[in-house]
């Protein structure tokens, strides 16, 4: 199903000042980034993109179709980011773009010196006087994302910031920009942790954690038992649960039984007060707003596409 946080339309190019059909370009430069805003109006296969430094690229409207490293080539959609290293060629197909319905993407090029100093100072900042040591790095074995609320919040706020005539605008973009290189590595770490869970040998805390909370989804937590599991007071775990994986424990439990209730409703053998019960929400009007808020769609109407094998529209 397709993500519910899309990026803000941006407006398209004035046909007269178009220079191309394919990949059609603006830029704004700034200090430590420059944004770019493609569009392509024709069906178009295998152009290659090149950037000289690491660049955060995120869907605004249509479809292409990537080809990146050696992996199998995979659709690229609103709502949706990729990271990708300097140097690194991107070959893209518009299978679907036209004048009627034309492919438009944003990609921030960011400095390598700036993605070091602020992966070093973050290392420097997190790791000293800790037990536990994260290494702060952006990995490109996981380079393809779906958007999630603050991701798509940054992203917007550095699109504006970087196309307005805002004299502070290269203050403002330091600090957003900063903050999404953040939650990129946090997104990382999420998804890494997960796969290390079912490696019974992985025994650090995180990890200890975030298993127990996901044997227990079907059942009521109690965030102090988990504060317990950890051996912190609630407030020292709630920090450290934040700055290890950017959400609260109680937003992580929340988003695991949302992604459990999907997988419930797309079987449709449950009612959605069954699959409520079954996710651990003891409250089934929560459970639907819950659900609402996080996918932008209601259970209902969830469980009848994925019934229909409909196409929905989303609300972002």
């Amino acid at each position: 199903m397709a993500p519910a946080h899309y990026l803000n339309k941006i407006d398209l190019t004035h046909p007269k000042n178009l220079q191309t059909l394919v990949e059609n370009r603006r830029i704004f430069n700034l200090n430590n980034c420059e944004l770019n805003i493609f569009e392509s109006y024709e069906a178009t296969y295998r152009v290659p993109l090149t950037f000289n430094d690491l660049v955060i690229t995120s869907m605004v409207r249509g479809k292409k179709v990537m080809h990146l490293f050696e992996d199998p080539a995979f659709d690229y959609l609103p709502g949706e980011t990729v990271i990708v290293p300097s140097y690194q060629t991107m070959v893209i197909d518009f299978p679907e773009a036209s004048q009627e319905n034309p492919t438009q993407c944003i990609a921030l090029a960011v400095d390598d010196s700036y993605i070091k100093s602020t992966m070093a100072y973050l290392n420097e900042f997190y790791n000293s006087d800790r037990e536990e040591q994260q290494d702060w790095q952006l990995h490109f074995n996981q380079y393809h994302f779906d958007n999630d609320a603050e991701i798509t919040a940054l992203i917007n706020k550095l699109i504006r910031v970087c196309s307005s005539a805002d004299i502070a605008k290269n203050i403002f973009a330091d600090l957003n920009l900063k903050e999404l290189l953040i939650r990129l590595v946090q997104s990382q770490v999420m998804s890494r942790v997960k796969l290390e869970n079912t490696d019974t040998n992985n025994k650090t805390r995180l990890n200890y954690v975030l298993h127990f909370i996901n044997e227990h989804l079907t059942s009521k937590i109690l965030v102090n038992d988990v504060c317990r599991k950890a051996y912190m007071s609630r407030n020292a775990f709630f920090f450290w649960f934040k700055e290890q994986l950017g959400i609260t424990p109680v937003d992580y439990i929340n988003n695991e039984r949302i992604k459990l209730a999907k997988q419930l409703l797309a079987e449709n053998k449950y009612s959605i007060t069954q699959i409520s019960n079954q996710c651990g929400f003891s409250d089934s009007n929560y459970f639907i707003r819950l659900f609402r808020k996080t996918e932008g769609i209601t259970p209902g109407a969830y469980k009848s596409c994925m019934k229909n094998e409909c196409s929905l529209k989303w609300v972002g």
